[in-house]
């Protein structure tokens, strides 16, 4: 299992942006700030900003300056996988709203789903959870095919409200 460390104020911080986890994932493959803004359909200077922020923190690297089709300067950012390897519980709610932006764009028959309800004893909860991040980080370590499709997963695991029973969070009540 990859080794993650907790976020610093300021990682977490630039990580705590819905818009901002989209350029990391648009950046996987390397693109100008004009390419990710027109992708995002966004003004290029303010994913301008959005794009510092992430390169002062780590979570994109410049690339060789290379000149547009006008001569213009261009620099390519790539993402650099450090998001992966931090620990950023604040950051949940940014990634789903980042989710919820994605999946809206793409058509329904191509979204894959399921819901699974558990009731599992806290030792089988934490395999469970150590087993599912040992088989993403098992895939987030393969080698990228260019050629092939870019899918993209997301998962959460989060108490049931809907059904009776202890929740985790729950403490003990007195009896009345």
């Amino acid at each position: 299992m990859i080794e993650r460390r907790p976020a610093t104020d300021e990682e977490a911080k630039a990580l705590a942006s819905s818009l901002r986890l989209r350029i990391l994932r648009i950046c996987r493959e390397g693109h100008t700030n004009k390419e990710i803004a027109g992708i995002l359909g966004r003004d290029p200077a303010s994913v301008l900003h959005h794009v510092r922020t992430l390169v002062g923190t780590g979570f994109l690297a410049p690339q060789a300056e290379r000149h547009g089709t006008r001569g213009a300067r261009e620099i390519p950012y790539l993402a650099t996988g450090k998001s992966w390897l931090l620990s950023t519980p604040a950051q949940d709610r940014s990634m789903l709203t980042t989710f919820l932006e994605e999946v809206a764009l793409v058509p329904a028959e191509d979204v894959d789903t399921t819901r699974l309800g558990l009731r599992l004893s806290p030792g089988d909860m934490d395999e469970f959870r150590s087993r599912l991040r040992n088989l993403l980080d098992g895939f987030s370590e393969r080698p990228e095919d260019p050629s092939a499709p870019a899918w993209s997963v997301f998962v959460v695991v989060h108490p049931d409200p809907n059904r009776p029973g202890k929740a985790v969070h729950e403490r003990p009540r007195p009896d009345h």
